[in-house]
């Protein structure tokens, strides 16, 4: 089956969860978070949860579970914390949660950093995607550049058809 195909077939209603890790954001303040809501509302998505968490490993974790556990969404989209700084903790803390990684995510959103947006300064971006229990994790920068660039370049015009491949059955 050709990609036109898998992409006609793919899922149209995604029920996502969203995660903005940050020590100082609020719902009020939170941009990149309010922005993905923004843009999956515009593409008729569900946004379920969306939750502001501690750039650190536990909260981030939990949360990521908890979204899991609820058994209602089919995606989780997070937001900061893939710095350099120590503090930074996203990619350390979901890389290995991962069943299937989805590293082509990373690696293109790198190249399209480095084309589109900030040059040379894109191997600092750390971003990565990946599959634990039929659910998508994407792990992004939390600036809301790289959120418009991830989620219009990468996430949007492939969720359905992601959803669809991992929901398959054997």
């Amino acid at each position: 089956m050709s990609v036109i195909e898998h992409k006609k077939n793919a899922a149209k209603r995604i029920v996502v969860g969203i995660i903005t890790i940050s020590d100082t954001r609020t719902k009020e303040t939170d941009k990149s978070g309010l922005l993905i809501k923004d843009l999956l509302h515009q593409h008729q998505h569900e946004v379920v949860f969306h939750e502001i968490v501690k750039d650190e490993k536990t909260p981030i974790q939990s949360t990521i579970q908890s979204f899991i556990n609820s058994g209602q969404i089919d995606v989780i989209l997070l937001n900061g914390g893939t710095g350099l700084a120590p503090r930074d903790v996203t990619i350390e803390t979901v890389q290995p949660m991962f069943e299937k990684e989805i590293s082509g995510f990373g690696e293109i959103f790198r190249m399209l950093s480095y084309t589109e947006d900030i040059g040379s300064a894109a191997i600092l971006s750390r971003a990565a995607a990946g599959v634990l229990k039929q659910v998508a994790i994407f792990a992004m920068p939390g600036s809301t550049g790289a959120v418009k660039l991830a989620m219009n370049k990468l996430i949007l015009p492939e969720i359905g058809h992601i959803v669809s491949e991992i929901k398959k059955t054997k």
